[in-house]
């Protein structure tokens, strides 16, 4: 007697407003149903998107406050880096690995391009795929004294200034210590994994994310010192809103925001729970950070000795 198998069900999340959303979500729905594989998705819209009409695909609809990933294989992901940390929300609690199919622009997070949808969706089918775990940060705002707020990041927790014309009077401390206090528009902590998002555009270092660590960034200070610190996973960074300061606001990987009222101290730890990324190819960050970023590998001196010493194609 044959044991039935157990049904395997990837959650798809996309990007709804890209054109290229519904020719990628119709094939991985198509393929996957030919794997023998359901598809489970949040919302009707989603379920339009992939379904034909004259076609019922083994696709289920289970409402975000279901806790939607729980019991699925994976997460499947269609956009940019901003779609993969709202998948990120849903896969986290509930354990579950997520795989970024890149629709967007950079795509850091992501691990293939629109253009691999097919081999993408084989991986997953036959099970050629590792997972890594990445770091979080847990965030904790408190008032007076009492917690006020409790939540999250994968990439970045940054308190910025509230108000376009106010400037953000922080003190930034770490393990208990001061640091600097300064005016500024605000302050990141990071993850090595945001160290390429928020944290690198306002000129953080780019940190391996296998490197255990804790990154926090000023925007825009005002100060003689201002640099990124870069500080062990173990620490407790905290920012604290000048009392006699303007209010400011949290917001954790551009997801969940927090305002700030005068005197409000945030606090910074190393997650308790992390985030675990799909990869399908192995290879070097290294080569990861060339190519999302479209860095120029060759020397000076090599491009020169290619175009002849008078800059023109040799003979």
């Amino acid at each position: 007697m044959t044991e039935a198998c157990e049904t395997r069900e990837v959650l798809l999340v996309v990007h709804p407003d890209r054109e290229a959303t519904r020719s990628a979500a119709r094939e991985v729905a198509v393929r996957l149903a030919e794997a023998g594989m359901w598809l489970r998705v949040i919302d009707e819209e989603v379920l339009r998107l992939v379904e034909p009409e004259d076609h019922d695909m083994p696709c289920t609809v289970v409402a975000p406050e279901d806790n939607p990933a729980k019991g699925v294989e994976l997460v499947l992901v269609l956009g940019g880096d901003g779609t993969l940390l709202r998948a990120a929300e849903l896969a986290r609690p509930a354990g579950v690995p997520v795989l970024g199919v890149n629709l967007g622009r950079v795509g850091f997070l992501t691990e293939a391009e629109s253009d691999a949808v097919a081999a993408t969706v084989d991986r997953v089918v036959t099970g050629r795929y590792r997972i890594e775990e990445r770091m979080t940060i847990d965030v904790t705002v408190t008032l007076g004294g009492k917690v006020v707020a409790e939540t999250w990041a994968l990439n970045e927790a940054s308190v910025e200034k509230a108000s376009r014309e106010r400037v953000l009077d922080a003190l930034i401390e770490v393990d208990g210590r001061p640091v600097s206090s300064f005016g500024c528009d605000g302050v990141l902590c990071s993850t090595p994994t945001g160290s390429t998002a928020y944290a690198f555009s306002a000129g953080g270092p780019v940190v391996w994310p296998d490197v255990e660590a804790l990154l926090v960034v000023p925007s825009n200070a005002h100060a003689m010192f201002s640099r990124p610190l870069v500080v062990s996973r173990s620490s407790v960074i905290t920012v604290q809103v000048d009392p006699d300061g303007s209010p400011a606001v949290l917001t954790c990987d551009g997801l969940r925001h927090v305002e700030l009222e005068p005197g409000a101290r945030v606090q910074v730890v190393a997650g308790s729970v992390p985030v675990r990324l799909v990869h399908l190819w192995d290879g070097p960050f290294t080569d990861r950070l060339v190519h999302k970023f479209a860095l120029p590998v060759k020397s000076w001196r090599e491009r020169h000795d290619r175009r002849g010493s008078r800059g023109t194609e040799p003979s």
